[in-house]
């Protein structure tokens, strides 16, 4: 008898507080996003048709690029708010570039100057012992009043089609700039699932101290984890460029926090060790969904606002508690 009540429970799957806090940590975006597509396509004709998702993606890619990259800081332990002010600054850099040496090179040097000053932030931060929020904080500062020189504040007209083909053109349906995020999600997805560097982001952001004693040389990995994010805010800000035509220093104000919601949305750990690429994709468009809902719906911008952060209250609340289990 003791057998087979020993078997029959082992048999049933356990549903307790646990498993549902993991489950809606994983998946719990995903069942928002679905939730809003429904809802939204009953509320609006225009809702959901080809050209509006498809317009979707393309206006949140800059965004989503930034995000895939800044999972794996957080993962690692770390913390990125220069985003917006690297963004700007290789947005008025690769404008300048085009403008007066060559287009393309423009297009190039966008990432690499992100990358480089992705780089000082983590030779800094592991160079110095400081926590990454501080320094970011004041990275962010100095960033962005690069920009200002850059420019002398003024505005850069790029309407050069060799650069903001980038922005503006399509294969088929779909925006060149919504294939790049594609190529860069799959290829930071493969980095942090598949390979060694992957591993030891998780084993940094996990236990610090247990990865130092197993022989990782945890310094080196965050300082690649914010080269990568500093890369992609480059990236993103050469696709936001080419797009509007025109290069502005304070471009990507803001944009910092954007994508650190969408992470914590996808359900990222802020305390690190865990999280995934395509949650924080998912983050990204369900803050896209709240925003074209709103607008198609035509309700005042304050409830997207008040929407947006009681569902990031929720996601942030949710996470905590399944971390404590």
């Amino acid at each position: 008898m003791t057998d087979n009540t020993t078997t029959t429970s082992r048999a049933r799957p356990r549903i307790n507080g646990a498993a549902i806090g993991y489950f809606a940590q994983q998946y719990g975006v995903l069942i928002i996003i679905v939730a809003l597509l429904i809802g939204l396509s009953f509320a609006s004709d225009s809702f959901f048709t080809a050209r509006n998702l498809l317009n979707i993606l393309n206006q949140s890619a800059p965004l989503a690029i930034i995000a895939c990259a800044l999972t794996l800081v957080i993962i690692g332990g770390g913390f990125d708010l220069s985003t917006g002010a690297i963004f700007g600054v290789a947005s008025v850099s690769a404008g300048w570039l085009a403008v007066n040496v060559d287009p393309y090179i423009g297009i190039i040097a966008g990432p690499l100057i992100g990358l480089m000053l992705g780089a000082i932030n983590g030779i800094i931060i592991t160079g110095f012992g400081v926590h990454s929020f501080l320094v970011t904080l004041a990275t962010s500062l100095v960033y962005r009043g690069v920009a200002i020189l850059i420019t002398g504040g003024a505005l850069i007209p790029v309407r050069i089609p060799e650069f903001s083909w980038l922005g503006r053109e399509r294969i088929g349906m779909v925006n060149v700039a919504v294939i790049v995020l594609a190529i860069f999600m799959i290829a930071m997805m493969f980095l942090l699932n598949r390979t060694t560097f992957g591993r030891k982001v998780f084993a940094v952001g996990g236990n610090e101290e247990a990865a130092i004693l197993s022989g990782i040389r945890t310094n080196l990995v965050k300082i690649m984890t914010f080269c990568l994010t500093g890369g992609a805010a480059g990236l993103a800000g050469v696709i936001s460029v080419s797009r509007i035509s025109m290069a502005e220093p304070q471009a990507g104000v803001g944009m910092e926090l954007e994508a650190i919601a969408a992470v914590i949305l996808g359900g990222t750990s802020i305390m690190g060790g865990s999280g995934a690429v395509w949650r924080s994709v998912s983050g990204v468009l369900l803050i896209a969904l709240i925003g074209n809902g709103f607008n198609i719906l035509n309700v005042n911008p304050f409830f997207k606002d008040l929407t947006t952060g009681v569902i990031i209250v929720i996601a942030v609340a949710l996470a905590a508690s399944a971390s404590r289990r």
